[in-house]
């Protein structure tokens, strides 16, 4: 179902077969590998895989769309196509305007996918998207990557799943790579870090994904790269223009690390329970003729949630200039000493809450109606969404989740949708005014996916049956506007 929209979308758009094709990839079609289609695809083409097992090792280089064509490769709808094992999976270079959907990738040895510039740094893949991929199961103990970017920009991964990665590597390891959005994504038992964003990267946005022992860094924001590997070679910090916003942690020995980074924005997260530290502010790449020092990086309208396990909430490296940096109406809470005074902080220091969050038991980031963190935020000057896709209020609850979602953005579509019963047993139903096209999501209160739709449809039936009493969530979108909506199961 989750391509059928694409499919029929691409086939009412361009009637001329011979100006878009679907190319069918497997044992019994016409193409017995995914690279003798990419060998001919042109833009506007998809490329539908059907083999349940695809051999990794593969290299793509050159496949490019347009900015109104982009070349889609996807995995057969209802499937779970696997990439497995090779050094990487596929390697893809200097491409452009390409979708790749729905594989999951496991079991490479070297990284499990790499998409590179080849090396022309003046020449970067760009106008890339990773939809809905399962990276797990690296068969790589070292510096390997589920998934490794160099000399990538404007792309966005989202809906992802990240598993199980190598002991010295990360999730997504990012050198040189501009203007990209990372969101809506699920990080797991990661090795170093879940995200590192390194070696030039700038322009980067960290959206609503959910880290469970995210790695010896969560977010590496930052790092050491070796000089040759800058992008741009006359950059001078390892990442800046980077913003953290509505992200749940759980773990790891350091949520966030600023490392040689610049301008660099952590705000309205939830992070609980980091096992050493909060934060670290760091300087690895040392040469102050050329680069600038960590610093003019700010952290505010954050929850966070610690115990006995972190004594030093913020660790200071040397040839930082951590007095530049700003912290803001952050709450704080330390379970194990109800007497704490909050934490030590480098910088500027303003608008402290030291007091209990109130999270609702059994949850992640829901807060109780009487949490101390609801309205207590700074303003954002643009629209925000939180964990869930609703707006921040203004001023915002402080956290990954808005306890007052604003109602402007809803008040078109709520008018158009009825769900009911409410609360309900096995069963919802949705019916809409219309047959445009809407997505539909439920979720538990951990955040955690249970169903997703794409429909036309004026009504459906949803089963829900399998699901444990409790409160669950509902987001529906037309593509303009979203509303969520709180359900609950007897």
């Amino acid at each position: 179902m989750k391509h059928l929209l694409l499919i029929l979308t691409l086939s009412v758009f361009f009637q001329d077969r011979s100006i878009c094709s679907v190319l069918h990839v497997g044992a019994s079609y016409q193409y017995h590998a995914l690279t003798e289609a990419t060998a001919i695809a042109k833009p506007g083409d998809s490329i539908i895989c059907h083999d349940l097992i695809m051999q990794g090792g593969m290299s793509v280089s050159n496949l490019s769309g347009t900015s109104e064509r982009w070349i889609y490769i996807l995995a057969e709808s209802g499937k779970t196509i696997t990439i497995q094992g090779g050094t990487n999976s596929i390697q893809f270079s200097d491409c452009a305007y390409l979708h790749i959907e729905g594989f999951t990738i496991q079991g490479q040895t070297g990284n499990g996918m790499n998409i590179d510039d080849a090396g022309s740094f003046d020449s970067p893949t760009h106008h890339l998207r990773i939809v809905g991929c399962t990276f797990q199961n690296i068969n790589a103990t070292g510096n390997n990557d589920l998934l490794k970017l160099s000399g990538l920009d404007f792309f966005e991964i989202y809906s992802c799943l990240f598993f199980n990665g190598a002991a010295g590597g990360s999730g997504i390891d990012m050198v040189g790579c501009h203007h990209g959005m990372i969101f809506e994504n699920v990080f797991k038992n990661l090795g170093s870090n879940s995200i590192q964003c390194k070696g030039g990267s700038s322009d980067i946005q960290i959206l609503r994904n959910q880290f469970e022992n995210g790695g010896a860094r969560a977010l590496n924001l930052g790092g050491s790269t070796g000089l040759s590997f800058f992008r741009p070679q006359n950059a001078t910090t390892e990442a800046e223009n980077i913003q953290v916003i509505a992200n749940v942690f759980q773990g790891s020995e350091a949520s966030i690390a600023f490392v040689g980074c610049r301008n660099v924005e952590v705000s309205n997260n939830t992070i609980l329970f980091p096992k050493k530290w909060v934060i670290r502010i760091l300087q690895e790449t040392v040469d102050v003729t050329r680069f600038l020092p960590c610093g003019a990086n700010s952290f505010y309208n954050n929850i966070v949630v610690l115990d006995n396990a972190v004594s030093v909430e913020a660790n200071i490296g040397p040839n930082t200039e951590e007095e530049t940096f700003m912290f803001n109406k952050n709450l704080w809470y330390k379970t194990t000493n109800q007497n704490w005074q909050g934490p030590d902080l480098p910088g500027t220091v303003s608008g402290q809450i030291i007091d209990n969050p109130k999270i609702l038991p059994g949850s992640l980031f829901i807060l109780e109606s009487t949490s101390p963190a609801i309205s207590a935020g700074v303003t954002y000057n643009l629209p925000v969404k939180d964990i869930l896709g609703s707006y921040f209020n203004s001023p915002p609850t402080i956290g990954a989740y808005e306890a007052v979602p604003l109602i402007t953005q809803v008040d078109d579509i709520e008018t158009k949708v009825d769900i009911f019963p409410n609360p309900f047993d096995d069963e919802i139903q949705v019916y809409f005014n219309d047959n445009s096209f809407k997505t539909i999501s439920m979720m538990d209160v951990n955040g955690k996916l249970i169903h997703y739709f794409e429909t036309f449809d004026q009504s459906m039936s949803i089963f829900c049956n399998e699901l444990l009493p409790g409160v669950y969530f509902m987001k529906i979108s037309n593509g303009r506007e979203q509303m969520t909506r709180v359900l609950v199961k007897r």
